[in-house]
């Protein structure tokens, strides 16, 4: 990201009627809550089985114990015997760490071996994409669950008198908006500028931030999310 254990960036909280607010997530919290949702698709379970066999497959490479990849990756023995056994919710910092014990890239980790493509889909119909909804606000994650996030890549639908406010966001992180549809104001500290379709603005995100609605019709618009 390169700073995953920062990860996942944000959750969502109630603010007045019309407004989405945004905030981190602290470091101990678990990855994007839709992973645990019970309608995740088949090739999501089929991902971690493939993610607790590798790391039991790259320790038993090296030779290593359980006690030996704790000590190199700072997570408990525990946590490692559960995870190989698949009783245990991996969170993005734990996962990051293991991955870097052995030298990888987070995606490198999670990547499932003997993939037969190189193709990510993400369909508009998988509900574990659809990130957050509510009357004002509806946003659809389009960057893979699973991979390594130093980018995130986002669709966002807001309704009239609809808002989407942030609280900063970590330490040199910006925002990329390009509006599809309707007419937003995007707030950076204290500058302010309207768009309308096909503008695009980028922005800190290190610092509080908003895009809202000015107009009377829905406004959608990709959100890009860049992490240093």
């Amino acid at each position: 990201m390169p700073d995953l254990l920062n990860g996942p960036k944000i959750h969502f909280t109630s603010k007045e009627e019309g407004e989405t607010s945004l905030m981190p997530i602290p470091r101990n919290k678990t990855m994007a809550r839709s992973a645990g949702n019970p309608r995740k698709t088949q090739a999501h379970k089929s991902l971690s089985r493939d993610i607790c066999r590798r790391l039991k497959e790259l320790r038993g490479e090296r030779g290593w114990s359980l006690d030996a990849l704790s000590k190199a990756s700072g997570v408990s023995r525990s946590m490692l015997s559960q995870i190989e056994r698949y009783q245990a919710n991996r969170t993005v910092v734990v996962m990051f760490r293991i991955a870097k014990a052995f030298d990888m890239s987070l995606g490198q980790f999670v990547e499932t071996p003997g993939a037969t493509s190189g193709l990510a889909i993400i369909r508009t119909s998988e509900r574990a994409y659809h990130y957050h909804s509510d009357k004002y606000c509806q946003i659809r994650t389009l960057s893979p669950l699973h991979l390594e996030k130093d980018v995130e890549f986002y669709e966002v639908t807001l309704q009239p008198k609809g808002a989407l406010r942030s609280s900063p966001h970590f330490q040199g992180t910006r925002e990329f908006l390009t509006v599809q549809n309707g007419s937003v104001r995007v707030e950076s500290a204290g500058d302010a500028e309207d768009l309308e379709p096909g503008d695009s603005a980028s922005y800190r995100a290190d610092v509080r931030h908003a895009i809202v609605n000015i107009g009377r019709n829905a406004a959608k618009l990709f959100l890009v999310d860049i992490y240093c």
